[in-house]
């Protein structure tokens, strides 16, 4: 069984919004990855950015230096 660890979820409006944000999270460093949307959340195309949640100061600032646009961002454990 694997082991669940604290993640941030970022849920996006768009896919290019989602495709914006993994171009965004390599250029910058971040260990995360597209993910489909958990089943917890909903989101309008059913894409989110999953990043641990030890990274979480780095990928609000990239957030807001990159201006992506995204729907919400959540504190899970996956």
């Amino acid at each position: 069984m694997r082991t669940k660890s604290p993640v941030l979820v970022v849920a996006f409006g768009t896919t290019t919004d989602a495709m914006a944000m993994e171009q965004a999270g390599k250029r910058h460093g971040l260990q995360g990855r597209l993910i489909p949307i958990p089943r917890q959340l909903s989101a309008g195309c059913g894409l989110a950015w999953r990043e641990p949640a030890c990274n979480g100061q780095a990928l609000r600032r990239m957030l807001e230096v990159e201006r992506i646009d995204f729907d919400s961002l959540h504190s899970m454990e996956l």
